[in-house]
């Protein structure tokens, strides 16, 4: 007697219908290495299990939400990729990465809309001063970047008497403001349009009620709790790709 169950195969049309995708899409999903390659049949037609259908939602699932700083998007879609390659291990590893770095991403938009609410307001003077070089390291920016941003107007940088520029801690918490502003994906034009706002307050005792304009898209506040509102969706969808990844792992055994 044979007691050994027997496996559930499926069609490429028939996947599609399960996982909610388009035939192509399918096609296109093993295309890029989010899936176990399928074995194929003497036709050439594909055969799919029940393994491939958890890859793909898991792979829907790690796309839900589009998060492109610091390389987040790059390490959820390699973990989809170590998956498709039954590295359940190190795809999950990747993905508790992905979940230190967003809340990392977090802190630093928090910083900034404080910045914006107290320590821009009244500004602080001191001797600390940086170099361009030195002003990227510390914010984790290009130097290319700081100076695309000093072109466009975002920043009015000081120099010594030798030419070099140099940096305060007032520059710094305008880059701080700027670089969450670019990670919230404002343009470099909606940005100078809120610093120019930004820079007003120093006349006035309340930077929320200038701030809170009829435009919400260009409260720099609230620019920055959307990107925290972002970023802690990411994190909730990331703890979903491990459980995920853990089921598959699981079925894999």
């Amino acid at each position: 007697m044979n007691n050994k169950q027997a496996v559930i195969t499926y069609s490429t049309s028939q996947i599609a219908k399960i996982v909610g995708l388009h035939p192509n899409t399918v096609r296109l999903y093993e295309e890029w290495g989010f899936i176990h390659k399928p074995e194929r049949k003497k036709n050439g037609y594909r055969v799919f299990n029940d393994v491939h259908i958890k890859q793909f939602q898991l792979a829907r699932k790690a796309l839900q939400i589009e998060i492109m700083q610091a390389g987040l998007r790059r390490r959820i879609i390699n973990a989809v990729e170590l998956s498709a390659q039954y590295r359940f291990d190190e795809a999950i590893e990747l993905v508790r990465d992905y979940i230190r770095i967003a809340k990392q991403e977090i802190k630093k938009a928090k910083e900034a809309a404080e910045i914006c609410e107290i320590l821009y307001r009244q500004p602080k003077a001191d001797d600390v001063v940086y170099t361009r070089a030195q002003a990227a390291k510390e914010l984790g920016l290009t130097i290319d970047t700081i100076r695309n941003w000093e072109m466009n107007g975002l920043l009015n940088v000081k120099r010594k008497q030798n030419g070099y520029r140099v940096y305060d801690s007032n520059d710094i918490n305008r880059l701080k403001i700027i670089r969450s502003l670019r990670c919230a994906n404002y343009s470099l034009s909606a940005i100078l349009r809120m610093l120019k706002k930004l820079d007003n307050v120093m006349n006035t005792n309340n930077i929320l009620s200038l701030l809170n304009t009829p435009n919400d898209d260009e409260d720099i506040v609230s620019a920055c709790d959307k990107l925290i509102d972002s970023l802690e969706n990411a994190i909730r969808n990331a703890y979903d790709v491990i459980s995920m990844l853990e089921e598959i792992k699981l079925m894999k055994k």
